[in-house]
């Protein structure tokens, strides 16, 4: 297995220490702040000592490139892109602040995401319709290195899926907008222009997710090994367990130590670095 670092700023004399600690044949530099520590073993010091440094790291197998994955699949909010939409779209209500106290509870698995959804969206009945194009032309930004990483899979062929427990005004948007092949998200109900409060259809929560995932796997002949997804919160973490290559994107605690790999420091174009170049 090698060893991936990348992002921070570490001194020559710093990587050597660690490629000793490791056992590490050799060190590779495979970008701007990207090295590989090849053949290196594990060692409970790497983390510590990747946080003191900020770089994200990760261990991976020799040879393994982006052709030899078929899926991806990501969550929207806070990993696709760096906002909770329906945090946002409460400011607009005046409601932030308790709205988003559902969502981070929900994050964090503390609350039934389906239940938390309900409760939060029914606190924006009487919101005008217009609310959600403010908030995705004046506060919706792509996390960094999203294009990049998009742009990558497609170039690789690889199928491409947005799946969200937020909401299709946004997830169609993006959809057009980074060439996902597919997307998934809840509908919120208007009538007369305004919010009513309530969600159309089934949630999007943990379970739909791990579905949507499994049937693309399955459409695609594919093995787990061939899946990379991306999350951020404990409704994530059912579709991150179906797949090789899981992603805890800048997220919650319980996420990161169940996800095979994390990004803390980087962006989401960091992924990429977890593969050789074919």
């Amino acid at each position: 297995m090698n060893l991936i670092l990348q992002g921070g700023d570490i001194a020559a004399a710093e990587l050597a220490s660690l490629a000793k600690l490791t056992a590490a044949s050799r060190i590779e530099e495979r970008g701007e702040r990207v090295f590989a520590l090849i053949n290196a073993a594990p060692h409970p010091d790497i983390a510590p000592w990747a946080r003191a440094h900020k770089s994200d790291f990760g261990f991976v197998p020799d040879g393994r490139t982006l052709y030899d994955c078929g899926l991806f699949v990501t969550d929207m909010d806070s990993t696709l892109i760096t906002i909770e939409c329906i945090d946002e779209i409460a400011d607009m209500f005046g409601l932030k602040a308790e709205v988003s106290k559902i969502t981070e509870a929900a994050m964090r698995g503390e609350l039934d995401f389906s239940e938390s959804l309900r409760r939060r969206v029914s606190l924006l009945a009487g919101l005008d319709e217009s609310a959600l194009m403010r908030v995705y032309d004046e506060r919706l930004q792509l996390s960094p290195g999203a294009p990049r990483l998009m742009e990558a899979l497609k170039k690789a062929g690889i199928t491409t899926v947005l799946v969200s427990g937020g909401f299709t005004f946004f997830t169609e948007r993006l959809k057009s907008r980074l060439g996902f092949d597919h997307a998934y998200a809840n509908t919120l109900e208007v009538a007369g222009g305004k919010l009513t409060g309530r969600v159309l259809g089934g949630i999007v929560d943990a379970d739909k997710k791990r579905t949507v995932l499994l049937e693309q796997k399955e459409a695609l002949r594919l093995k787990k090994e061939a899946i990379i997804a991306a999350g951020d919160g404990a409704n994530d973490l059912k579709m991150l367990s179906e797949a090789g290559v899981s992603v805890a994107y800048r997220a919650k605690p319980v996420v990161r130590e169940q996800a095979a790999y994390a990004i803390d420091f980087c962006g989401l174009d960091g992924i990429l670095n977890w593969f050789e170049p074919a």
